[in-house]
C-alpha cells in the first residue's frame, strides 16, 4: 500500500479548507494532514487540529498564534504553531508535503501559492487572486517548478474534466471553441437596479445555492466572482477574452461547459456542493468518494440566460481588465476587496462597489506589470485609490 498523501491545507477554517478537511477525513489511509492555517480563528483551528493532529498549525496574526498555541499544549497535542506570512511559505514548501490546497481568501494567498509552484508542489488552487493578480508569474512558476496545478473552483474544474485528459495548454490542438462558465446569478439576478442600490450586506451574502464566505459572496452578487473566474480561465486553459463566455444558469447544476468546433457540447453536472471539486482533485486522476448526494435528473430543471451587464457591471470590467493585460488585473482585484470590505462594514452601498473599480481601473491600471514587485505596487496603488474615493464617498 503506498504511504499517504501529505497534505497542507492553506486557509483551513474558510469553506473551501473546512470542505477540504471533510473530504480527507473520508479517506485517512489515503492522506495525512501536514498543516493547517488560518487567519485569526483560533476555536475553528483548534478544533481542527485536535481532529486532524497536523504537524503544524499556522496562524497569521501573531496574537492568535500565542492563543493558539497555549489551547494545543494544555491539550496535549504533538502539533507545532508558527506565525507570520513566512510560516505559511514554508509549509507550502516543506519537502515532505506532498500536495498544497492553495484556499486564502485574497491577495495574502499568493506567496504560499507561488512557493508551492516553484518547489514543484501538487496544487489545488482555490485562491482566485493568485492568477488574477499574477497569472503569468504564477503559470511561469507552475512550469519552472514542475509543480501539477489543479483547479478547485467549481467552474475552472469542470471545464477540467470536459477537457480532453491530454490537454496541454492549446485549444486548437484539441478541437475547442469556447469554454463557458455558469453563473448562478446570485441573490439580485432578477432584481431591479434600484433594489441592488439599497441591498444591504445580509441580503447580498444570501446565495441562493451556494454556503460561502461573506466576499465571495459578495462578489457572486456583483458577479465579480464571475469576471475574476474569467481571468483565471484565461491563465489556466489558455484562453483569450473572447473565447471565454459566461452564462447564467439559476440552478448551479451545469458547472460549466467545453464547445467543441464540431458542435458538441460537453458539461459537467452535479449537485452545488464544493467537495466534489475537490474530491476530483485530491484524488486526479482517481475518483473517490466525496460525500455528495446524486443528482435527482428527474426532479431538476435546467435553464440558462445571457448575463446583464447593465446590472451587473463588475463582469463587464472584469473583461476589460483582462484585455488591457499590464497590472489591470491586480488593480481590479484590488479596488474589487476595499470596495467590497467598506460594503461589509456599511461603509458604501452596493452600487458603489462597481464605480469604486471602474474609477481606479482609469486611474492607475496603466502602471507597470513586468515583475511580482510591480505587480505588488500596483495592488497597494489601487487599494490607496479606492480608500480615497470611497473616503469621499463617505463625506
Amino acid at each position: 500500500m503506498n504511504a499517504p498523501q501529505t497534505v497542507s491545507v492553506l486557509g483551513a477554517t474558510g469553506s473551501i479548507g473546512v470542505n477540504t478537511l471533510d473530504v480527507l477525513a473520508r479517506h485517512p489511509a489515503r492522506f495525512s494532514v501536514y498543516a493547517l492555517s488560518a487567519a485569526r480563528n483560533v476555536d475553528k483551528l483548534f478544533e481542527q487540529c485536535r481532529a486532524f493532529r497536523p504537524r503544524y498549525a499556522v496562524m497569521v496574526d501573531e496574537a492568535a498564534a500565542r492563543a493558539l498555541r497555549g489551547r494545543v499544549e494544555e491539550a496535549g497535542l504533538a502539533t507545532e504553531v508558527l506565525a507570520g506570512p513566512r510560516a505559511l511559505v514554508e509549509v507550502a514548501s516543506h519537502p515532505e508535503v506532498d500536495t498544497v490546497v492553495a484556499a486564502i481568501v485574497g491577495a495574502a494567498g499568493l506567496p504560499s501559492a507561488l512557493a508551492a509552484a516553484h518547489a514543484g508542489k501538487r496544487i489545488l488552487l482555490a485562491n482566485k487572486e493568485t492568477l488574477v493578480v499574477a497569472g503569468s508569474i504564477f503559470m511561469e512558476a507552475v512550469h519552472r517548478g514542475g509543480a501539477t496545478l489543479l483547479p478547485v473552483d467549481s467552474e475552472h474544474n469542470a471545464i477540467f474534466q470536459a477537457l480532453p485528459r491530454d490537454f496541454a495548454g492549446d485549444l486548437a490542438a484539441v478541437g475547442v471553441r469556447s469554454l463557458w462558465l455558469t453563473a448562478s446569478g446570485g441573490p439580485f439576478r432578477t432584481a431591479a437596479k434600484e433594489t441592488m442600490a439599497r441591498a444591504t450586506p445580509e441580503q447580498a451574502c444570501a446565495h441562493p445555492n451556494w454556503v460561502m464566505g461573506r466576499k465571495i459572496s459578495v462578489d457572486s452578487a456583483t458577479m465579480m466572482n464571475k469576471g475574476l473566474e474569467v481571468i483565471e480561465a484565461h491563465w489556466l486553459f489558455n484562453a483569450r477574452a473572447d473565447q471565454i463566455r459566461v452564462l447564467v444558469h439559476p440552478q448551479s447544476v451545469v458547472h460549466s461547459l467545453v464547445e467543441y468546433r464540431d458542435g458538441s457540447v460537453l458539461a459537467q453536472l452535479g449537485t452545488p456542493d464544493m467537495r466534489t471539486p475537490i474530491a476530483y482533485a485530491l484524488g486526479f486522476p482517481e475518483r473517490i468518494a466525496a460525500g455528495v448526494d446524486g443528482l435527482d435528473l428527474f426532479r431538476q430543471g435546467l435553464s440558462f440566460e445571457a448575463p446583464d451587464l447593465e446590472r451587473f457591471p463588475c463582469l463587464r470590467l472584469a473583461y476589460r481588465a483582462l484585455e488591457s493585460g499590464g497590472a489591470a488585473a491586480a488593480v481590479l482585484n484590488a479596488a474589487n476587496e476595499e470596495a467590497v470590505d467598506a460594503f461589509l462594514a456599511r461603509r458604501c452601498g452596493f452600487g458603489d462597489i462597481a464605480a469604486t473599480i471602474e474609477t481606479v481601473l482609469d486611474r492607475v491600471a496603466q502602471l507597470g506589470a513586468a515583475s511580482l514587485e510591480e505587480l505588488l505596487d500596483a495592488d497597494r496603488a489601487a487599494r490607496a485609490a479606492a480608500r480615497e474615493f470611497l473616503d469621499r464617498l463617505a463625506r
